[in-house]
C-alpha cells in the first residue's frame, strides 16, 4: 500500500488503521492487511504507563517506530509527533525527518498548524491531520464540535488542511453528523475514531479492540476479542503446571 493508493480509495472502500506499537504487532496488523499502522504517542499509556501522552518524547517515538518498520512490508506507517515537537517550522522539519529515517512513511500532527503542514508537504512530508478531540493539550476528554461554533471550527480546519494537502486527518469524538459533512466536503480521506460510520476509514487503539484493559474501555471503542481473560487464564495454567512438577515435561526437556 502507497500513500497514492490510499488517496484513490475514497469512495471505494474504507480504509483500515490500528496503532502497534512493536514489531510482533505490527508484524501481525501488516499480515492481516490492514492499509495504516499508526505508531501513535498512546503508547504513552499502553506501553509506558504513563496518565496522558504528554510524558511521551521523540526518543520513544522513535525507538517504537523502528520497531513497527521492522515488521511491515506493506501497511503505511504514520509516526505520530508528540507533543512539543512541531511548534515551529524548524522543529517540525527536523522530528519528521527523524520519523522518516526511522522507517516511517508520514507523520501525524494535532490540531490545525496551517505553516507546519505546508513547510512539511512542500519538503516532501506525507502529513495526517489530527482534529476534534485532541489528547496532546485537552483538558476534558469530551466529544467536539457539539455545539455550533466549535463544529465550524472544525469544519474550516478540516477543509483547510485538505487544500494543504494532507493524506488523511483522523476525526476523533466528533458528531457523526459533522464527520459526514467534513467527508463529504473534503479530498483528504477521514479516518474516525468516536465519529460514525460516514468516514473513508476508522482507527482504534489496538489495545482496547484487543480487550488488554478490563477497566478501561471507552464508547468509541469496540472490543473484539478479551486478551486480558485469555492471557490471564493462560499464565494460571502455567502456574499451576509449574507449581505442580507437570511443566516441563520429558517434552520440552533435551537430552
Amino acid at each position: 500500500m502507497k500513500i497514492g493508493d490510499l488517496r484513490r480509495l475514497k469512495g471505494v472502500r474504507k480504509a483500515v488503521m490500528l496503532t502497534a506499537y512493536d514489531y510482533q504487532m505490527a508484524k501481525i496488523l501488516d499480515s492481516a492487511g490492514v492499509d495504516m499502522i499508526l505508531v501513535g504517542d498512546s503508547l504513552g499509556m499502553v506501553v509506558l504507563g504513563y496518565e496522558t501522552t504528554r510524558q511521551v518524547t521523540m526518543a520513544d517515538m522513535i525507538r517504537h517506530t523502528e520497531a513497527v518498520a521492522r515488521g511491515v512490508s506493506s501497511a503505511v506507517i504514520v509516526g505520530d509527533m508528540p507533543i512539543g515537537t512541531y511548534d515551529t517550522v524548524d522543529d517540525a522539519m527536523k522530528n519528521a525527518q527523524r520519523f522518516l529515517d526511522a522507517g516511517a512513511n508520514a507523520v501525524k500532527l494535532e490540531g490545525n498548524k496551517t505553516r507546519v503542514v505546508e513547510a512539511l508537504i512542500a519538503s516532501g512530508v506525507p502529513v495526517q491531520g489530527h482534529l476534534g478531540l485532541l489528547p496532546q493539550t485537552a483538558e476534558e476528554f469530551k466529544v467536539r464540535g457539539k455545539k455550533r461554533p466549535e463544529a465550524e471550527r472544525i469544519f474550516a480546519d478540516a477543509v483547510e488542511l485538505d487544500g494543504l494537502g494532507v493524506f488523511t486527518i483522523v476525526l476523533e469524538c466528533i458528531p457523526l453528523k459533522l464527520a459526514k459533512r467534513i467527508t463529504d466536503a473534503v479530498g483528504s480521506l477521514t479516518i474516525g475514531i468516536g465519529a460514525g460510520i460516514h468516514c473513508d476509514g476508522q482507527v482504534l487503539i489496538v489495545n482496547d479492540m484487543l480487550g488488554m484493559d478490563p477497566s478501561f474501555d471507552p464508547k468509541h471503542n469496540k472490543r473484539y476479542v478479551d486478551l486480558h481473560e485469555i492471557i490471564t487464564d493462560a499464565v494460571a495454567r502455567y502456574m499451576d503446571e509449574v507449581r505442580n512438577g507437570k511443566f516441563p515435561t520429558d517434552k520440552e526437556s533435551f537430552h
